[in-house]
């Protein structure tokens, strides 16, 4: 690759709802983290960040298990290495399992995936933020503690 010419980034959006209320209107929660998350790429485009079209969805379904079609989708393409950012607007919307988020984040690791929260400040594709995930990652491993709000709080 020439000095002048940049890496495109392959972006795509994780949404979630836990439950179904509200999820029939025009314009729901999952339509908001996706708007929300759309601009976030768009605006790292000076970045080669470049959204793709597939949607990773999952309304009415609870972040306490990765068994959610959605997510499943979107690991498959991870593995598949269709994707090079994976980017939710909150981290507990991707999943409110410390024990999930480590084996989460050691598959898109694996795969060469960065991972972005847009409203936490989170952005794993910045070498601040592998260090600011590995601390964490360290930290949640010293206890074992695995309470919804200490994944939810980050």
């Amino acid at each position: 690759m020439a000095a002048n010419e940049q890496k495109i980034l392959r972006c795509a959006v994780y949404t979630r709802k836990s439950s179904e209320h509200g999820l029939e209107q025009d314009f729901n929660s999952l339509d908001a983290q996706r708007e929300a998350a759309e601009a976030y790429v768009k605006s790292q485009a000076h970045e080669g960040w470049k959204l793709i079209k597939t949607h990773y969805d999952d309304g009415g379904l609870s972040g306490g298990t990765l068994e959610r079609p959605g997510l499943q989708s979107l690991l498959a393409d991870i593995r598949a290495r269709k994707i090079d950012v994976a980017v939710v607007y909150k981290i507990d919307r991707l999943t409110r399992s410390l024990t999930d988020f480590a084996k989460l984040v050691e598959l898109f690791e694996a795969h060469g995936v960065s991972f972005v929260s847009v409203t936490q400040q989170f952005n794993t594709t910045t070498s601040m933020g592998r260090l600011t995930l590995n601390a964490r990652h360290a930290e949640t491993s010293a206890h074992h503690r695995l309470d919804r709000p200490i994944i939810a709080s980050m």
